[in-house]
């Protein structure tokens, strides 16, 4: 039986969870694994000066490893400690607002969870659902509509449990639109979703603090991941671990050493 690795940036708490867990529950064995509380954009950062804690939590009919830690914690201890093998798959999500953009592949945990499975040498899916912003950051289990997100969820991870995943992909960041059109586009990462803003606020005490922020992007390039999701389209994108750039490395050279 295939061994399924579910985890997030949200927290063991999120609707989203449950959802991936919903969509799979009977495709395998189950391992939920997911940080104890909100981690969101923490990237692939990793515990390495400070010990990690593990509490069991049954929501429902759902086990959940709780880690005090982050998204890639939580991965590196449900492959290493909880199910102690490489698992079949790693799931990442749903998560709670859409992840878009080489912006993303860097500060979302969701991403970055899925991408320290793949360095693990376990296929992966990171998964997100486009939400407005007051949504995103929810505390409970909200009864959101996550009935496309599961069925891409599964029919996805059938695939991947039966073929593997296609040659030259780590990860498949999926994302889905909050009004669907009823198509699916594999798409490449548009180069931003922000616009990047600072608030300048005072606090009670009169001292200037800041508030690192943004205006999303409306539309990117035909092809481009945000401009799928703001199409209604489900996006597919194929990301690789392997970030050297594809350049000329001759010419590189050249630049390196003859300017």
């Amino acid at each position: 039986m295939p061994k399924i690795l579910i985890t997030n940036d949200d927290g063991f708490y999120s609707a989203g969870l449950k959802a991936s867990y919903e969509a799979l529950e009977d495709l395998g064995e189950i391992y939920v694994v997911a940080p104890l509380v909100q981690r969101s954009a923490v990237g692939r950062s990793m515990s390495v000066m400070e010990p990690v804690r593990v509490s069991e939590v049954t929501i429902d009919d759902m086990k959940v490893y709780a880690v005090d830690g982050t998204p890639t914690d939580a991965v590196i201890i449900g492959i290493f400690k909880i199910i102690g093998e490489i698992p079949d798959l790693v799931v990442s999500g749903i998560n709670l607002g859409e992840n878009l953009s080489t912006e993303a592949v860097t500060t979302s945990g969701t991403i970055g969870a899925a991408l320290e499975a793949a360095s693990q040498g376990c296929p992966a899916i990171a998964i997100s659902q486009e939400m407005n912003d007051s949504d995103k950051f929810e505390f409970t289990f909200k009864p959101y509509d996550f009935s496309l997100a599961k069925k891409i969820l599964r029919m996805l991870a059938k695939l991947v449990l039966r073929k593997g995943m296609p040659k030259g992909v780590d990860v498949l960041n999926v994302n889905i639109p909050s009004k669907f059109s009823g198509e699916i586009e594999v798409t490449r990462l548009a180069r931003r979703m922000y616009r990047t803003r600072i608030e300048e606020r005072l606090d009670p005490r009169g001292r200037k603090y800041y508030w690192i922020t943004g205006d999303e992007v409306e539309d990117a390039e035909e092809g481009t991941d945000i401009h799928a999701i703001r199409s209604g389209k489900v996006s597919i994108t194929p990301i690789t671990i392997d970030l050297t750039a594809s350049v000329d490395f001759e010419a590189l050279r050249r630049w390196l050493y003859e300017g």
